[in-house]
């Protein structure tokens, strides 16, 4: 958990990075969003961020009743390094590594150009994941 200088814990950050910011890691913020909502400071972003969200995407997250098409891909800033949490989803060598903070690697198909079956293999396996950690992060 995030600590500040002046006082208690503050709620911690979980940042969800993949190359485009276009996909995977906006599915999984828009999930960590709708299960913990504000109780936990949700960041996504990418190394080479697209124009616009993938509009696969938008529909397969539309289906579960949560809505991403206000969120536009950014790219990663300084502020990211400070995230508690750090969830990259095919990056490989091009999202950067964060000393100091929780790292998974999330292998997951890319949406990019799948059919809306496909994304709604991802988008489960996706949901399937924040779960479990929202469910290691304990109460917040």
């Amino acid at each position: 958990m995030s600590t500040n200088t002046d006082g208690p814990a503050t709620r911690p950050s979980v940042l969800f990075m993949c190359v485009h910011n276009a996909g995977r890691s906006q599915m999984a913020a828009g999930f960590l969003r709708a299960l913990a909502g504000d109780r936990i400071e949700v960041r996504s972003a990418g190394s080479t961020p697209a124009d616009q969200i993938n509009p696969v995407a938008v529909r397969a997250m539309a289906e579960v009743g949560i809505d991403i098409t206000g969120h536009q891909p950014r790219i990663l800033t300084d502020t990211d390094a400070h995230s508690d949490v750090v969830v990259s989803m095919g990056c490989g060598d091009t999202c950067p590594y964060y000393p100091g903070t929780r790292h998974e690697e999330w292998e997951l198909d890319d949406p990019a150009g799948q059919d809306i079956d496909t994304v709604r293999h991802i988008r489960d396996d996706i949901k399937t994941r924040v779960e479990r950690l929202l469910d290691e992060l304990g109460p917040v």
